[in-house]
């Protein structure tokens, strides 16, 4: 698949470890909604799991003016606070892929805006399998979406 849109709306995480499935979650109730609350046509929605610097920044599309991404970051919130983080402000050491390589990394072969939309988690269960968001992260989807839109919408 291609990645040929202006913006990108991209979740990344690990819906295998508890809270760590944020990204994909937020993507996943925008893909439902889209009848009620349609996304731009120069924009594309993409449930990048754990792939989304090896994937999704591998190959860089001049096209892309725009990432907004949905993820987890420990910013020193409360859990299920929600907060927009440049791509400065991804905690270093953190997030890294099994390869040992910082997500932040491949942000920097774009020359599109990056604007991560972060959710501080209450636990990720990593190394051992829990599915679903704890009740705070899942109460937080509606106040991250929002924000989406309204980055959408120039409003942030």
């Amino acid at each position: 698949m291609t990645y040929d849109a202006e913006v990108l709306i991209v979740g990344c995480g690990n819906v295998l470890f508890k809270d760590d499935g944020f990204g994909p979650a937020a993507i996943k109730e925008i893909e439902e909604h889209l009848d009620e609350r349609p996304i731009p046509d120069n924009a594309m929605t993409i449930d990048a799991g754990t792939s989304a610097p090896h994937y999704l920044f591998s190959l860089p599309n001049p096209m892309w003016k725009k990432i907004i991404i949905l993820d987890i970051a420990n910013f020193g919130g409360q859990p299920g606070d929600v907060k927009i983080l440049s791509k400065d402000e991804v905690p270093e050491g953190k997030y890294q892929d099994p390869h040992s390589l910082s997500v932040a990394d491949p942000l920097e072969l774009t020359e599109a805006e990056i604007i991560i939309v972060a959710c501080q988690p209450e636990e990720v269960s990593s190394p051992y399998v829990e599915y679903g968001l704890s009740d705070s992260v899942q109460k937080a989807l509606p106040k991250a979406i929002d924000m989406v839109y309204d980055i959408l919408e120039g409003k942030l």
